[in-house]
């Protein structure tokens, strides 16, 4: 059996594999003091993490927590995934300068069930090292407990997170909805008895309101790990679907792939840290080290038969300027003249205005079977689209077939 000064160098050698990456682990030793009481007792640590379903997608952003997670699960711990139902009808207000819109109880019931489907491609679904819970379990509060969770905080610590206080002195309204988002998420940590939570940085307000509030419920305050915020791929702002700039973990393939090579070379590196757990290759071009980045994060999140398609996709559409070796079919319509009204096809087809379409095929960037349509070319033969490849600039194909 170890003794305890072995014991408490096992668990802070852990503890630093764990915090990895990390931008805090908060208070200072705190991960490694749980871990070797874990350890003592003979049981995992409770690591929990939420995603309100606010939207129905996750992306890159949000795998770098779930990545994070992974490698608690990996070291034998238990991953608490809170699917925030509850909360999502609040809405968190970190990074916020206006109250989030509410979402419909149908639109956040798809989003829960899409989240969790999307993040068991990275976490272990083993019930071992996994729980998911839904936060409406227990938020449904009566008054009498609603107000025994407000009198664990004081107005003056909600107005000390950056957000509030930037609002507050600029007087802009703060709805007391929001005030009260970082009490429910607090008391969350207090239903799981997590031990570890685990958010970004952006989150760091939030995590440490649930050591107070465990505190006041009489529970051992959990430790607290921020991982840092993924750029989405302008490479300058946090990823998110809002701003059109993420990449999806169910992205398909040859998406996934032809995103991450638009990642500028700058934020590469934190692709590579956050994501593969690794430094980029130092004898590699960065474009080189871009395309391995992208092939890894295909791999991990699909296989690595379909980065290695992914990849040949890339080259023959944008390297070769062929066309791919698979292409969606476009149907159409044939006119009364026997004519094909390809503004109208390609509308349909790419989802640009009809206006957009014309002005495309003026100014020469549209071919059909590799032959530049002419200006004001905008009706072919039904007989020269049936079965044709429409290009559109380099990268949008669609094959023509007429339909019925």
């Amino acid at each position: 059996m170890s003794s305890p000064p072995e014991e408490a160098e096992s668990a802070q050698l852990e503890s630093e594999r764990l915090a990895q990456n990390a931008v805090d682990c908060l208070p200072a030793g705190a991960l490694g003091e749980k871990l070797q009481v874990a350890r003592r007792e003979g049981r995992q640590l409770r690591v929990k993490f939420g995603i309100d379903p606010t939207a129905p997608d996750i992306h890159l952003g949000h795998a770098v927590a779930l990545g994070k997670l992974r490698e608690f699960q990996d070291a034998g711990h238990r991953v608490v995934l809170i699917v925030g139902d509850l909360t999502a009808r609040v809405g968190d207000p970190s990074g916020r300068s206006t109250l989030r819109p509410m979402l419909s109880a149908e639109e956040i019931e798809t989003n829960a069930g899409t989240f969790q489907e999307q993040a068991l491609r990275i976490l272990d679904p083993d019930p071992e090292r996994l729980e998911v819970r839904r936060n409406g379990e227990w938020l449904e509060l009566e008054m009498t407990e609603t107000l025994a969770l407000l009198r664990t905080t004081t107005v003056a610590q909600l107005l000390e997170r950056e957000d509030f206080s930037k609002r507050w002195a600029a007087a802009q309204p703060i709805s007391m909805l929001e005030l009260m988002y970082p009490l429910l998420q607090g008391y969350d940590s207090v239903a799981v008895r997590a031990d570890v939570e685990l958010g970004g940085t952006d989150q760091k307000f939030n995590l440490l309101l649930g050591r107070d509030i465990q505190r006041a419920y009489g529970q051992l305050e959990q430790a607290v790990v921020t991982m840092p915020i993924l750029v989405g791929v302008d490479g300058r702002l946090k990823m998110s679907k809002s701003l059109g700039n993420q990449i999806g973990v169910t992205d398909a393939p040859q998406e996934m792939y032809g995103k991450t090579l638009s990642i500028p070379d700058e934020a590469m590196g934190d692709y590579y840290r956050l994501l593969l757990h690794r430094e980029p290759p130092e004898d590699l071009l960065p474009r080189d080290a871009k395309r391995e980045l992208a092939r890894e994060l295909v791999g991990w999140l699909h296989s690595p038969e379909q980065a290695q398609a992914a990849e040949r996709h890339f080259d023959r559409v944008f390297v070769e300027g062929e066309a791919p070796e698979e292409i969606e079919e476009a149907p159409f319509q044939a006119g009364a003249d026997g004519m094909v009204h390809l503004p109208e096809t390609m509308a349909r087809a790419f989802g640009v205005s009809r206006s957009e379409a014309r002005r495309l095929i003026e100014q020469g960037g549209v071919s059909l079977d590799e032959t530049p349509l002419g200006a004001g070319e905008h009706d072919v033969e039904v007989e020269r689209a049936d079965g044709a490849v429409l290009k559109v600039g380099k990268r949008r194909f669609r094959r023509l077939r007429r339909a019925g």
